[in-house]
């Protein structure tokens, strides 16, 4: 797996952008998995571990009445995750995730296995939804990989919009 988050790690480095995260359900996963590259210190600024809805109100700068409304897994939050953290990292990339790991917690509208990943850089900021059928241990997993995978995606993208010359 080491692979996905070196290649990360490098697209960072070339464009000289630095990456900040906000976990919620994958519990510092993603910064784990960063940070096992050699030299992640050169990208990589920190993180938040926002588990719970208070911490994510208080020091991410997620609205309350956001997550009333659309409750704490949802694109919103998740897109408020990463735009707070971007902010409060000081970083140019920020990468959030919210999520149901289970085995408990779900309801009729949200089942185990649902995460929501948000991403926030100047260009704007974004959410994908993802629904896993893992327990907590593979669910935790492979939204971490989901995450890193999309970040990789985004900044090749923005490789291919820069000028040529």
């Amino acid at each position: 797996m080491m692979a996905l988050e070196q290649d990360v790690g490098e697209l960072f480095r070339r464009k000289r952008l630095m990456l900040g995260l906000v976990e919620s359900a994958t519990g510092g996963l993603i910064s784990h998995l960063i940070t096992g590259v050699p030299g992640s210190s050169d990208y990589y600024k920190g993180s938040v571990t926002a588990y719970s809805n208070q911490v994510k109100i208080s020091l991410v700068g997620v609205k309350g009445e956001t997550i009333e409304r659309y409750g704490a897994v949802s694109p919103q939050v998740a897109e408020e995750m990463a735009r707070g953290g971007r902010r409060v990292l000081g970083v140019d990339v920020c990468l959030s995730d919210t999520g149901i790991a289970g085995p408990g917690d779900a309801t009729s509208e949200k089942q185990v296995g649902l995460f929501y990943i948000g991403l926030s850089h100047k260009s704007g900021t974004f959410s994908q939804k993802h629904s896993f059928q893992g327990d907590r241990a593979q669910n935790k997993q492979t939204a971490a990989e989901a995450a890193l995978s999309w970040l990789k995606e985004y900044l090749l993208g923005l490789e291919q919009q820069l000028p040529i010359g």
